[in-house]
């Protein structure tokens, strides 16, 4: 991650072109992880993108979030941190909204865990009550095993902690690391590369960095004056065609 530099932008690049856009895969938990879940977040007030206020995150996800989103994409030449792309605004505004409350989810039992990939959602937990279990079962399994919460890790640490987790080698209590690794990981690029409108690439960074001209009424117009030209437009956003 922190020093995978020069892979990056492949990495960017094809998470990009994958859609990770797409609707996070929120991935099985077990039933008790499921039974010591929060309740479920009442309807929050409106908030816009540009503002920062976090809406639902309560302070100690928001530092969880933060420091996830700056060891996946740490500062450096190709961008700014994933926080200061707005991630974390992005994945508040997500959970906050009726998605995050799992709203249009069948969440009624029985839950298996899946043989496999290609299955539809085994869990009872919602978006947003997933993401508050595992911000708390990794807590709790980083003070137990480094005596420090993932946030307060120095930078090379929570990179080490995140590899640990993708390859399922995290012993949380009740619930499973590497899945929510997936998850994290999924949500994160989801806000870097989404629509600014949605709170997450701030000044469309993750679009200039990639070429993406955004979402432009046509290009009739530029054929002609482009013929056989780099093409190079400035993106543009929902937001600059309201």
């Amino acid at each position: 991650m922190a020093d995978e530099r020069i892979l990056r932008r492949e990495f960017l690049k094809g998470a990009a072109i994958a859609g990770t856009a797409a609707a996070t895969a929120i991935a099985p938990a077990t039933e008790a992880a499921a039974q010591s879940a929060p309740p479920k977040p009442q309807a929050p007030p409106a908030a816009s993108a540009d503002s920062d206020a976090m809406v639902t995150l309560s302070p100690a996800e928001q530092a969880f979030f933060t420091a996830a989103a700056d060891t996946i994409i740490p500062a450096d030449d190709l961008s700014p941190s994933g926080s200061d792309c707005g991630v974390v605004t992005f994945i508040d505004r997500q959970l906050a909204s009726a998605w995050g409350g799992g709203a249009k989810m069948y969440r009624s039992g029985p839950f298996r865990k899946p043989p496999g990939e290609g299955f539809g959602y085994q869990l009872a937990l919602t978006p947003r009550e997933f993401f508050a279990a595992g911000i708390t079962a990794t807590n709790a399994w980083l003070k137990k095993t480094r005596g420090k919460e993932f946030d307060r890790l120095s930078l090379k640490e929570r990179d080490e902690v995140l590899k640990v987790m993708d390859q399922g080698k995290a012993e949380l209590q009740n619930f499973d690391g590497k899945q929510f690794m997936e998850a994290l990981l999924d949500i994160t690029m989801e806000g870097f590369f989404s629509d600014p409108i949605y709170g997450g690439n701030k000044n469309k960074v993750s679009w200039r960095m990639i070429g993406y001209p955004g979402l432009p009424a046509t290009y009739a117009n530029m054929m002609d004056l482009y013929r056989n030209k780099l093409y190079k437009p400035e993106p543009q956003s929902i937001a600059d065609f309201s």
